[in-house]
């Protein structure tokens, strides 16, 4: 969306954006987006640009350097389209081995990789992009985010505008904005981002921040939907556990169904095939008005992870929230086996590398 699409559409759609996510319909969106289910596995949402996007995406940070590629070539022959990195989590190389291993047609796939903020400036953004493509082994993204809303935000975005203007990535994006900076961009840059990365789960509903995304043509997508393990009580929530049996599903599929049935795009992470297949059958029922009004209930109103207007959160990103170069174990991050998702995959000390 150009800047002059931007202005044209700055009405308030609230109300009828409150109305459809409250009775489950899936079309709901007022910038011209809209959720199909032509693919037997999968549904899409379509982009302000006219890109379709997986709804559901397989996502790749704190997997073990040694495992990456496995698992993502694993999950590309599972079903799995939309794979989901960063310059950040370290593992572009693996990644972009393992959607060759998968042999899948690169063009049935999206990729998505981040801009890391240290980056940010023109010529540095540019030379990143580079980079990362060159990791990858891949010659375009379908989308590239801005991976945090600090630095040099507004000439990394120049440059962003710039590869996507020249057909290098398909859409562009921002990840951990809040409103308020979505706002700002669409009235200061030529081109809206297409997709805002926000964490988003049960325990931190961020409907009215999708709102104003939805307003101003900007797709919000889900990281940590599962709290990145932070909170295993999640999945033992009775609420989940009553609605997950209702349907003869899992906890995790009925997360994974209550934001996507209502048009969050939604990335999740496993090491395990039967889990790959776990989360990517979550299309095949439909969560009732009664049950959505329940889940919403479990809504803590706060972050479950760093706070990105919080002084001390804003300055930790500066200073310790890096991925470290090829440290020794199971990844190159910081790892602490005593710490398990859901799924007994080990996992980082909270807070040690930066979503």
């Amino acid at each position: 969306m150009d800047r002059r699409d931007f202005l044209k559409k700055t009405v308030t759609v609230a109300g009828g954006i409150a109305a459809s996510r409250l009775l489950g319909e899936t079309n709901v969106f007022a910038a011209g987006r809209s959720i199909s289910n032509t693919d037997p596995i999968m549904d899409y949402a379509t982009l302000s640009n006219g890109i379709r996007m997986p709804i559901l995406g397989y996502g790749t940070l704190r997997i073990p350097v040694e495992r990456c590629a496995e698992c993502v070539s694993e999950a590309i022959r599972k079903g799995w389209r939309l794979i989901d990195t960063a310059k950040n989590y370290a593992n572009e190389t693996e990644v972009g081995k393992g959607i060759r291993q998968s042999g899948i047609d690169r063009k049935e796939l999206f990729v998505t990789s981040k801009l890391w903020f240290k980056d940010y400036g023109y010529e540095s953004a540019k030379r990143a992009f580079d980079a990362t493509l060159d990791r990858l082994g891949l010659d375009y993204l379908d989308l590239y985010l801005l991976h945090q809303p600090f630095g040099d935000v507004y000439e990394a975005w120049k440059a962003l505008e710039e590869l996507y203007e020249e057909g290098r990535v398909r859409a562009i994006g921002v990840s951990n904005f809040h409103p308020d900076r979505i706002v700002d961009m669409g009235f200061i840059n030529k081109v809206m981002p297409a997709v805002n990365q926000i964490e988003f789960s049960p325990y931190f509903q961020r409907w009215e921040d999708k709102r104003v995304n939805d307003q101003y043509g900007v797709q919000v997508e889900s990281w940590g939907p599962f709290v990145s393990g932070n909170r295993p009580e999640l999945f033992s929530e009775p609420v989940l556990q009553d609605i997950s049996k209702k349907y003869g599903k899992t906890p995790a599929q009925v997360i994974l169904r209550y934001l996507t049935q209502q048009g969050v795009v939604t990335v999740c992470k496993t090491e395990r095939p039967e889990r790959m297949i776990e989360n990517i059958g979550v299309f095949d029922f439909k969560l009732s008005v009664g049950d959505m009004a329940q889940i919403a209930k479990l809504d803590k109103g706060r972050t479950m992870s760093k706070d990105h207007r919080a002084p001390e959160d804003v300055k930790w990103f500066h200073t310790s929230g890096i991925a470290l170069p090829n440290s020794v174990g199971r990844g190159r991050y910081p790892q602490d086996d005593a710490h398990r998702t859901h799924e007994g995959e080990p996992r980082s000390v909270r807070f040690r590398t930066a979503r």
